[in-house]
């Protein structure tokens, strides 16, 4: 049977600074997409129909899909998006000793200021809005006042209460609890929301990408079904803190704080990448192996969100290049490259 088109979608889970695995293991796909087209010149963007993300995942996404001057081609390349976590990293989770008094290290106040996140977010992304990105995306986000996911929609910014700054969308996707206070931003009709990081309810944002691409069209695919689907879904770390039964038995509120939220993101990508596995599996030999999910380890880096140190962001870069070294995820990658050029 000749090939057929497929929705290609992209969708990368929270998790602060360790946004720099999936965002190397993306520039090297990026580069193998190059290669196998000879265009130096080929972006994530032109072989991506979707892009999902969460948190520091939804800044990735946003990156890849934001538009150039002129704005039809993407500004940024997969490695300007690392580049992003390398170079302002440090600042963005640098906290100063009045805050950490203050804030009793994000036990009583926000850990980090939000100056320097937003500070680089309109580095990046200035006041360009939604609507002008590239590709239909969903970026994740909770509304604390009427306590219901809130999600971004490039496809559906075409309507100003949808509309919103790109700046205002990777901050709001990224407020996370006790490290940055909670993001308040407006539409284009002046509309405030009050906004929390989306890793509270979709830390992996790709159950809620196949949900939202069921609902749409795609070059000819009306309302598409997993068998229409090729996904490409990365992780931020698969190496999880333990919690010795001996201490937690006996923790109260403050002590849980960190422990649930570390728990519930990495529980939700868990619980996302089982159902996502148990629906492909019911597709046919040739399209269940169309479902991709790449988990970087940590190997020597620490497991923190927030740990933006030198050696650190050393650590997470030569972990992220020691993972795509590997011979199976290299051809992964080679598997992947060829199937998003195949799906076009």
């Amino acid at each position: 049977m000749p090939d057929r088109k497929k929705v290609r979608i992209l969708s990368i889970d929270g998790g602060g600074i360790r946004g720099i695995l999936p965002g190397v293991v993306l520039a090297r796909l990026e580069q193998k997409l190059q290669e196998k087209t000879n265009n130096k010149e080929l972006r994530l963007a032109d072989k991506f129909d979707f892009v999902a993300g969460t948190s520091t995942g939804g800044i990735l996404g946003l990156t890849y899909i934001f538009p150039d001057k002129k704005g039809d081609r993407p500004k940024f390349s997969a490695q300007d998006a690392v580049n992003l976590y390398l170079d302002r990293g440090d600042e963005i989770f640098d906290v100063t000793l009045g805050q950490k008094i203050k804030s009793l290290s994000g036990v009583v106040d926000e850990k980090y200021s939000a100056d320097e996140i937003e500070e680089a977010l309109m580095d990046n992304f200035g006041d360009t809005k939604l609507d002008a990105l590239l590709k239909p995306c969903l970026i994740t986000a909770y509304d604390i006042r009427n306590r219901n996911a809130f999600f971004f929609r490039q496809h559906k910014a075409h309507i100003d209460i949808n509309n919103f700054k790109v700046r205002d969308v990777a901050r709001a996707t990224s407020a996370a609890p006790t490290y940055f206070e909670v993001s308040r931003i407006k539409n284009e009709l002046g509309s405030p929301y009050p906004l929390v990081d989306g890793g509270l309810f979709a830390n992996n944002p790709t159950l809620c990408a196949y949900s939202e691409v069921r609902t749409m069209n795609f070059n000819g695919i009306e309302f598409p079904s997993a068998k229409d689907m090729f996904i490409v879904s990365l992780g931020t770390g698969s190496i999880k803190k333990s919690y010795p039964y001996k201490a937690a038995k006996d923790w109260g509120q403050l002590q849980w704080i960190k422990p649930v939220i570390d728990i519930m993101m990495s529980g939700n990508s868990e619980v996302v990448h089982h159902h996502l596995v148990q629906i492909f599996d019911t597709l046919s030999k040739r399209d269940k192996t169309d479902y991709y999910r790449l988990e970087p380890g940590l190997g020597n880096a620490n497991n923190e969100m927030d740990d933006a140190s030198t050696k650190n962001l050393r650590a997470l870069e030569e972990a992220a290049i020691s993972y795509i070294s590997k011979s199976h995820v290299n051809e992964q990658l080679d598997e992947i490259a060829t199937k998003l050029l195949k799906y076009d």
